[in-house]
């Protein structure tokens, strides 16, 4: 009988050890998971509070490129960080800013390829702002961006756009007259570069079109243009008189933007200066094409009358 109440006693020791040792390891499972009282333990995953954003350390130009010293990175609330913001430096050095950014000015999407409704327009000293209308040939594609630097090209190609006269001697001696030289006897076109180095201060694009209509003619999305012939409106930084150069082109013939590389440009012009380096250019005429360029002129072709019967005339032999 005492044989049989140890064989108790052994099993239930026994089964309070298994007992206390399982309730140790939940304890340890349940401090390491849940924090326990509240407090902080190995392993315990805490959600962060904070978050980098990048942020301008001083100004920055309209149009400049942003590099390293000019942007820093800070921590704020998580509340706080927006989402086109960025958490790292190197995702912003190297890129153009598309808006003026003042010092300790988040850095975001916005701020690095520009866009949305201008509400404001600040134009730089000594300029004029001037819009002009382009579409995809004559303006890049439209993706032209505020900041960017483009020249203007201008063509006139009508009759009655350049013409020609030429001095006729009169009926007195030494009085002479003009007359209108035949159109179908001069080639009109005339090209050249009328202004350079001009700084984009905003751009303008139609709003997009609603989701039903044909895919060809939808304004371009965030990740690129369509072949659709949209307009777009450049407002751009120009001096006075070429403003009325640029008027005059667009009355009497046509325009092109040209982008020009920030590299070779500076977003603080000395005064009277340029954006960008003059270049000096010729302009083009089909005269100076086939002078300059050695563009073949047209050959008058003379016909033999009658027509001989092909296979007749035998080549000229060569000297």
């Amino acid at each position: 009988m005492k044989r049989s109440n140890r064989l108790v006693l052994l099993i239930g020791f026994l089964l309070a050890g298994i007992a206390f040792v399982l309730i140790l390891v939940t304890m340890s499972s349940g401090t390491g998971g849940n924090g326990g009282n509240g407090g902080s333990q190995p392993g315990q995953s805490v959600a962060p509070t904070t978050a980098k954003v990048v942020v301008a350390v001083s100004d920055i130009d309209l149009g400049a490129t942003i590099t390293v010293d000019l942007v820093a990175t800070k921590e704020v609330p998580v509340a706080d960080k927006p989402a086109d913001s960025y958490a790292d430096t190197s995702f912003v050095v190297g890129q153009i800013a598309r808006t003026k950014v003042i010092t300790d000015q988040l850095i975001t999407s916005k701020v690095l390829n520009g866009g949305g409704d201008i509400q404001t327009i600040e134009v730089p000293a000594g300029f004029t702002a001037m819009a002009v209308q382009v579409d995809q040939v004559s303006g890049v594609g439209t993706i032209i961006k505020p900041g960017d630097f483009v020249d203007v090209v201008t063509g006139f190609n009508a009759p009655d756009k350049v013409p020609v006269v030429v001095p006729v001697l009169g009926l007195e001696p030494d009085v002479y007259g003009y007359v209108a030289y035949p159109p179908e006897q001069y080639n009109h076109t005339t090209v050249k570069v009328v202004s350079q180095g001009l700084q984009v201060l905003g751009t303008l694009l139609p709003p997009p079109v609603d989701a039903g209509q044909p895919a060809a003619s939808q304004a371009p999305s965030d990740n690129g243009t369509t072949l659709n012939g949209q307009q777009q409106i450049v407002i751009l930084s120009v001096p006075t008189q070429d403003a009325e150069v640029l008027k005059f082109a667009q009355l009497e013939g046509s325009i092109s933007l040209v982008l020009r590389s920030s590299a070779d440009c500076t977003t603080k012009p000395a005064e009277g200066q340029t954006y960008c380096p003059v270049v000096q250019t010729s302009g083009i005429t089909l005269r100076r094409l086939v002078d300059d360029f050695g563009v073949l002129p047209p050959a008058v072709v003379q016909v033999v009358q009658p027509t001989p019967k092909p296979g007749t005339v035998k080549p000229t032999p060569k000297p």
